[in-house]
């Protein structure tokens, strides 16, 4: 029976860590309407061997070409081998072979690829997504190399983190920086900048954008944005174009975030990052009762139960009515009980 609904109902996140959980194998299918794209993720017992948007579809060798990885001749020259003797082989696996690329290096460049994809793919609040459990043997797809769903989870949501942290200066990939006028950048020249934000003020011309950098200097996206990001605001550079969008579903998108990654925290038995992680969340959307619930369990296997005791309690006056509401109610009930035991047990060992 497959998964599947739209993304407003469970998040992309959700579903991603719902197949890492179950250890699924099989297809995962996310379709946008709204963007006319769709995003395809397969999974191996829970890991991401593989992923691709429709839009950015691209054959491996071109997509290492245009990362710098292999030359025109490296491909040309593999050509020539799978049409003399070597055919049926995939062109990448004469790269290798020939010594234009290691095999290292390839495993570095298609995990990088697998993230560029899922890191994008969080970023869709609408659409539908469809996940077809498959046998391994029958993924249409050379599996090279397996990432962990829980890492990727986990990168996007301090990805997230500091894109709240950076977005009123750099607020998408849409914005366009323009070198400063020559007054408001003179302390900015004084900088000692690195030799790869050199690379990426060479590019800065004010008509491209932050996707447009990134491609062009072959890096990516969310690092290029820092780097404008530390450049603008030490007056090197301004920043113009695209708004920063919609409050409500980029708050939405943070406390999902923070919770998948406390989730996982958890899981790795680092029960104080996850409280901590949720501290942050709670501070920045505290209206949110999902939160608030979430912080009170971290805070119960913590062994902080006046904060679990508190966050419920919070839950409650916030949705008091739907299922978070319960669910609190019920922990709440459940952290009486175990205090009238406790109380009795000590009042067995003083007596």
């Amino acid at each position: 029976m497959p998964i599947e609904g739209p993304l407003r109902e469970l998040g992309i996140q959700d579903v991603f860590q719902l197949l890492d959980l179950s250890r699924k194998t099989g297809v995962l299918r996310i379709a946008s309407k709204v963007r006319d794209d769709e995003g395809v993720v397969y999974f191996d017992s829970g890991r991401v061997v593989q992923a691709s948007i429709r839009s950015r579809a691209t054959p491996l060798e071109v997509a290492l070409l245009n990362a710098g990885r292999v030359s025109t001749s490296d491909i040309e020259t593999a050509r020539a081998r799978a049409s003399n003797g070597d055919a049926g082989r995939p062109i990448v696996d004469l790269l290798v072979d020939g010594g234009a690329i290691s095999q290292k290096d390839l495993d570095r460049h298609l995990r990088q690829q697998i993230e560029r994809v899922v890191f994008d793919l969080m970023e869709w609040s609408e659409g539908f997504f469809s996940f077809e459990e498959r046998p391994r043997d029958e993924l249409d797809v050379v599996s090279r190399v397996a990432v962990s769903t829980e890492s990727l989870l986990m990168e996007s949501a301090r990805r997230i983190d500091e894109w709240s942290r950076i977005a009123d200066v750099v607020p998408n990939l849409e914005a366009v920086p323009e070198l400063a006028p020559v007054e408001a950048a003179r302390h900015g020249a004084m900088l000692d900048l690195l030799p790869h934000e050199w690379q990426v003020l060479t590019i800065i011309d004010g008509i491209t954008d932050l996707r447009g950098i990134a491609a062009a200097v072959r890096r990516d996206e969310f690092e290029v944005a820092k780097i404008v990001y530390g450049m603008a605001t030490t007056g090197i550079l301004t920043i113009r174009g695209a708004a920063r969008k919609v409050a409500e579903p980029e708050e939405e998108s943070h406390s999902e975030a923070s919770i998948i990654a406390a989730r996982a925290l958890t899981r790795a038995g680092r029960y104080t990052d996850a409280l901590e992680t949720l501290r942050r969340a709670v501070q920045r959307d505290p209206l949110t009762p999902r939160v608030h619930l979430e912080l009170g369990c971290a805070a119960a296997r913590a062994g902080d139960l006046a904060l679990a005791r508190s966050s419920w309690d919070h839950v409650l006056r916030l949705a008091a009515d739907d299922s978070v509401g319960q669910w609190a109610r019920d922990g709440l009930d459940a952290l009486n009980h175990f205090e009238r035991v406790l109380a009795a047990q000590l009042a067995d060992v003083d007596g």
